[in-house]
C-alpha cells in the first residue's frame, strides 16, 4: 500500500526536473560565493550572454581550484588530455557561448571541442562529470581549463 501512495504522490506532484547545463556547471565547478550572481545571470535572458562573457574573462577568479585538472593556452596539447579526450569523445555535452550560434548546441565531447578550438568567442562544454572552459581568443593565448567532478 506505501508503494501505491508514494506513486501517487510522486505523480500529483509531477516529475521532478533534471538540473541544467547551468545548474549543474556552476554546482560543480564555481565557487560557491560566486554561484548564486553566476546562475541568476545564466538563467536570464537579459543577462546571459553577459554572465557568459564576464564569467570566461575572470574565470580564474570564479572557479573552483580544487576541480582544475588541466589549464593553460594549449591544455589540448597535454598527454594527460588527450587520454581524457579519448576515454570522454562520445560523452554528450552542452555547449554555453556568448556566440548564439553554439549556445545551447548538445553533442559529443569531441565535435562539441573541435567547435570550440574553432570558436573565437568564449566557449563553456558541459559533460556528465567533466567541463572544459575556454575564454575569449585574445593576444598572447586564451585561458583553457578542463575540470572534474570530485
Amino acid at each position: 500500500m506505501s508503494d501505491s501512495l508514494t506513486s501517487a504522490a510522486e505523480h500529483a506532484a509531477g516529475p521532478v526536473a533534471e538540473p541544467t547545463a547551468e545548474e549543474r556547471f556552476v554546482a560543480a565547478y564555481v565557487r560557491r560565493e560566486r554561484r548564486e550572481r553566476l546562475l541568476f545571470e545564466l538563467q536570464s535572458p537579459k543577462r546571459r550572454y553577459r554572465g557568459l562573457d564576464r564569467f570566461c574573462h575572470t574565470a580564474p577568479d570564479l572557479l573552483d581550484e580544487r576541480r582544475v585538472a588541466l589549464e593553460g593556452p594549449d591544455p589540448d596539447r597535454q598527454p594527460a588530455f588527450a587520454a581524457f579526450l579519448q576515454a570522454h569523445r562520445k560523452d554528450a555535452c552542452t555547449l554555453l557561448s556568448p556566440d548564439g550560434s553554439l549556445d545551447g548546441l548538445e553533442l559529443p565531447f569531441q565535435a562539441a571541442l573541435v567547435m570550440a578550438l574553432d570558436c573565437l568567442d568564449a566557449v563553456i562544454l558541459v559533460g556528465p562529470d567533466f567541463a572544459y572552459v575556454q575564454g575569449e581568443s585574445m593576444p598572447g593565448g586564451t585561458d583553457r581549463y578542463l575540470l572534474r567532478k570530485g
